[in-house]
């Protein structure tokens, strides 16, 4: 929006500072930091109000969980908010890679809001059922690919390996559908503990942003064997956004917790993540860097498939940090450890650049 003010009237002066994608990236950051701080006391007393009881605890999970019944969830809505009014304010409104990821990170915060509501409502933690969820998410995020591969094509293209290794053509909208909606899910498994979710997604996005970067670049993508497409580079802006709002949630998720993002944010958290790797070509190079998240929802894959087949379980619980906390690890230790692992991860990832 001020983008195209101060366009319209030849940058002047110190709007002269908006035509940098690093200046309007930085002011995202703390637009949103700014936005989730002022509004989180009053929106977290508003959702204590309203739900009463809060978000239901299940039974069957660690017994120290259960004194965290009360604590009101949905509190995604207070990052969904910090990031759009950040993100509206600072892109570059022409920009169709920003408006694709956009639509991703509000359309999979509405379902996340809808399995929250349920939960909430029905004193349940079942929610609405899986089916309907993940229709409604993969034609979500197949829309945004469609919108995306329009511009950037759809060429493959995997770490280690310099230029694009095969022509997807039109099942690329599958592909990228499909890493959208498996990385918003893996989000939401790992969002468990207080924290647990938040910190990982940060440094998960402080990682593309760098990497979103250097795709807008020409020089640097060309430097690097990476591929260049136009205008990804203002992604930086949604990225860092979302840095600044997850940063002023943290102060009131840190345990313990005021109140849980819910299906809420960690869907919608999940899937901009996912539709900016998509955005990037940077589908197989998230799997590294937000690795964490890969081997959060591996874990609960893993234990339904060998219960099913056997009747025994891997892990003591499912998904993994709950196997951890079962193993007599308190959930600052958990959660301190797992944000290590996504921060070597994301190193890691960002390594592919360079080894080509």
């Amino acid at each position: 929006m001020l983008y195209i003010f101060a366009e319209a009237l030849g940058f002047p002066g110190l709007l002269n500072l908006i035509r940098y994608i690093s200046f309007r990236a930085g002011a995202a950051t703390a637009t949103a930091l700014f936005i989730g701080l002022v509004l989180g006391p009053w929106f977290i007393n508003w959702l204590r109000v309203r739900q009463g009881k809060g978000q239901p605890i299940r039974a069957d999970g660690p017994q120290t969980h259960l004194a965290k019944r009360g604590t009101p969830t949905m509190g995604g809505l207070l990052i969904l908010t910090s990031v759009t009014v950040s993100v509206l304010l600072w892109m570059d409104l022409g920009n169709p890679y920003v408006w694709a990821c956009l639509l991703v990170t509000l359309g999979f915060g509405a379902i996340g809001f809808l399995d929250d509501y349920d939960k909430v409502k029905k004193a349940h933690h079942a929610g609405i059922p899986g089916k309907v969820r993940l229709a409604l998410e993969f034609i979500i995020a197949g829309f945004a690919t469609w919108l995306m591969v329009r511009h950037s094509g759809t060429h493959l293209y995997l770490p280690f390996v310099q230029g694009w290794v095969a022509d997807l053509s039109w099942f690329y909208v599958a592909f990228g559908a499909f890493v959208i909606v498996a990385f918003g899910n893996a989000v939401n498994l790992t969002d468990g503990l207080d924290g647990l979710a938040t910190m990982p997604v940060v440094i998960a996005s402080l990682a593309f942003v760098l990497i979103a970067y250097l795709v807008g670049n020409a020089k640097y993508a060309t430097y690097l064997g990476i591929p260049h497409v136009l205008g990804t580079g203002d992604l930086t802006v949604l990225l860092l956004s979302v840095v600044g709002a997850c940063l002023a949630f943290l102060w009131f998720n840190a345990p313990p917790a005021a109140v849980f993002m819910g299906d809420t944010g960690s869907l919608a958290l999940g899937g901009a993540l996912g539709a900016v790797a998509v955005a990037t070509h940077h589908e197989f190079v998230l799997a590294v860097v937000g690795g964490l998240f890969v081997v959060e929802a591996m874990s609960v894959i893993i234990q339904v498939a060998v219960y099913k087949r056997t009747g025994k379980r891997v892990f003591l619980m499912a998904p993994i940090h709950h196997h951890f906390e079962h193993k007599g690890w308190s959930e600052p230790t958990v959660v301190i450890r797992f944000w290590i692992i996504a921060f070597i991860l994301a190193l890691a990832g960002l390594s592919t650049l360079k080894l080509r």
